[in-house]
């Protein structure tokens, strides 16, 4: 029965799926684990703590979703934006902004993870299809409005070749324009309708229905003839056609793409002048492309570079001019078919330099990216070895920069996920969150619906809209994800770990108020850094078992890592299959306070960190440096290590060592 060491350096692989407990030859094995819970992964190894949420307010309707939307101005003036239905609310330097400033929309509670954005400097421009594309404006630094987009020029269809013709009654004013056969419909009401003539065009807004040949309609720009011709074009956008589904900017345009009579077309802009659809042969003219493909690609998304990455029902295109170091114009302007995955219609984002589009059935992360030997696009497989992780599937991602480059994920069960993702350094790991509390009477985990990411003076501020059932009834919290411990110059009473949590900082007290969102839910209490007993809130408050000037009180939630099954060799060869006991584990610890281990979550020690030396009228001290412990396992095949924190604590694991015996 030979004697080894198995030292695992880091966790760089994240939660790996469970059709790779037979993988012990790769070298994401060694970096990954089997569960990993309530833990975020360091891009230089290491497993830390989440920080805990922090509570903002309650959402509009608490039988309701919301929607949380980035509205980033310069770093010191980023909002987030709650979608409601038929409603937007407002939060700045995580506080909301007075419920007065909040504004009536069009958009249903159905339709709010179907709106697609894109932002210039004050402005939001706003898209889906059952909608006219609308203008979100800041006008001053806590006020907005909302109105649909009014056009210099509005976007057309391709010009009539039937023989059917279109007199309007006069050129100016309120007119009558009729059909010499059907070809209007009641939804056609706001549209508007160009005619061509002698080398000149004019355009009309249809105002009312008549009849399938006659509607009434008010002349925007004077129409060239009152005569019936068949040089006429109807507009491109309409509760008839639908609207357009998909935004984006690229070389000073503004796109539009994807309605629902035309899913592959795009319409781009004059040049600096977004709302100009008029066409010509002038390099700033408007542009107009259908995608040509074997089948029917409705796009479904698009991200500005270099190039205009188009994401389709059926696969990935890059639309350029034809030579990437030139723009593009109306005659000069292609789209080619890069990769075949085919996109879900949900936002991409993008990190490092790369596009990180999710899959057609929601499942699947993939990298869009140039691949310099094959000079070519690939959409590789971020979830690869995490398949596992994202098996109910996507609803929307997000990104965050800083501290650490994190892909965020909600998942259909409310399920948050996170992705540590440092291509130059190949770490690609996945972690899983689920937030403290419930959602429903069964006691259903707490659900997260929406993320959103703005950036704050230091960092980049995780927003959550989340589901949680609080006094009996279903309610949505808007909450910040907190830091939890500071990186630099920490205060032990600064720490903060709990959910849906609040923070107290003052004199000295006993009893904290403002938990009224939390009533009846029992709570955590961290207070001058030590763990105090839990509490009920009633009243929206509760009362302390001792006073304190810090306090952090919120939800409990548990954080977990759980190793693979140890390959630390034996006499024979592979350890795996073999009987084997660990004696004992060495986790080298960094600022940590309070945590347990043992070989299952339902067989767990508790590790001391206090010393006699420690005074007992205060909190100790975090601790950094290695705890060897004993380890009570039985003998077994598997020989895996689990470590718990369930306390409002900080726990970060930089390695763990295990020794252990392998009977051959």
């Amino acid at each position: 029965m030979p004697k080894a060491s198995y030292i695992q350096t880091n966790f760089t692989a994240g939660e790996l799926s469970p059709r790779l407990e037979g993988r012990v030859d790769i070298s994401k094995y060694a970096n990954g684990v089997q569960t990993l819970t309530n833990m975020l992964i360091y891009p230089h190894g290491g497993a830390t703590r989440r920080g805990g949420s922090k509570y903002i307010a309650s959402g509009k309707t608490g039988t309701k979703k919301v929607r949380l939307v980035p509205f980033q101005f310069s770093v010191e003036q980023a909002y987030v934006i709650e979608f409601g239905d038929q409603y937007c609310r407002f939060y700045r330097d995580q506080t909301q902004i007075s419920i007065a400033k909040e504004i009536a929309t069009n958009y249903l509670e159905a339709e709010l993870f179907e709106l697609q954005f894109v932002q210039s400097a004050d402005v939001l421009f706003i898209v889906h299809p059952n909608h006219p594309p609308a203008r979100l404006s800041r006008t001053a630094v806590d006020t907005f409005s909302i109105a649909d987009e009014t056009f210099e020029y509005p976007p057309f269809l391709d010009e009539n070749l039937t023989s059917t013709t279109i007199n309007p009654s006069a050129t100016t004013g309120s007119i009558t324009l009729t059909a010499s056969s059907a070809l209007f419909a009641s939804t056609d009401v706001g549209r508007f309708v160009r005619i061509d003539s002698g080398g000149n065009d004019g355009y009309a807004e249809i105002t009312g229905f008549t009849s399938s040949t006659v509607v009434n309609a008010t002349v925007v720009k004077t129409l060239p003839t009152s005569s019936a011709v068949t040089t006429w074009r109807l507009g491109a956008f309409s509760d008839t056609t639908g609207y357009p589904s998909s935004i984006a900017f690229f070389e000073q345009r503004l796109m539009y793409a994807g309605t629902t009579s035309d899913p592959q077309t795009l319409w781009g802009s004059k040049s600096s002048i977004y709302n100009d659809f008029e066409t010509g042969s002038d390099d700033d003219d408007s542009v107009k492309y259908t995608i040509a493909s074997d089948q029917v690609n409705a796009i479904r998304w698009l991200s500005s570079g270099k190039s205009l990455t188009i994401g389709t029902v059926g696969g990935e295109f890059l639309l350029s001019a034809s030579s990437r170091e030139e723009a593009i114009t109306p005659s000069n302007i292609k789209i080619v078919r890069q990769t075949e995955y085919g996109g879900a219609y949900i936002l991409p984002v993008r990190a490092n330099g790369v596009v990180l589009f999710v899959q057609r059935a929601g499942k699947k992360i993939r990298q869009f990216t140039y691949q310099f030997e094959s000079d070519t696009y690939v959409a590789s497989d971020l979830t690869l070895l995490s398949e596992h992780i994202t098996r109910n599937g996507l609803v929307e991602i997000d990104y965050q920069r800083t501290p650490d480059s994190i892909v965020w994920g909600v998942r259909k069960d409310g399920t948050l996920l996170g992705m540590t993702y440092e291509r130059d350094q190949d770490v690609i790991g996945w972690h899983k969150h689920v937030m403290g509390g419930v959602s429903d009477a069964n006691g259903t985990q707490a659900q997260v619906e929406s993320v959103a990411v703005i950036p704050s003076d230091d960092r980049d501020e995780l927003w959550l809209s989340v589901k949680r059932y609080v006094d009996g009834a279903e309610v949505r919290h808007v909450e910040v994800l907190q830091e939890g411990r500071s990186t630099f110059a920490p205060v032990d009473a600064d720490d903060f770990f709990v959910d849906s949590g609040i923070q107290y900082d003052g004199v000295s007290t006993t009893t904290i108020s403002g938990l009224d969102h939390l009533e009846g839910e029992t709570v955590q209490v961290l207070g001058d850094g030590a763990v105090q007993a839990d509490k009920v809130v009633s009243s929206g408050s509760i009362t302390l078992d001792r006073a304190v000037e810090k306090a952090s009180v919120g939800l409990q939630y548990i954080s977990d890592l759980e190793t693979m099954r140890v390959e630390a060799g034996s006499a024979d060869g592979t350890a795996q299959g073999k009987i084997k006991r660990i004696s004992d584990v060495i986790f080298r610890f960094y600022e940590t306070l309070g945590a347990m281990f043992g070989p299952a979550p339902d067989d767990l020690d508790i590790i001391k960190f206090r010393e006699t030396s420690d005074p007992m009228d205060s909190a100790p001290p975090r601790f950094s440096g290695d705890k060897e412990q004993a380890f009570n396992g039985d003998y077994d095949t598997g020989g895996r290590v689990f470590i718990r924190q369930s306390q409002p604590l900080p726990m970060t694991v930089l390695a763990i060592i295990t020794r252990l015996r392998t009977n051959n």
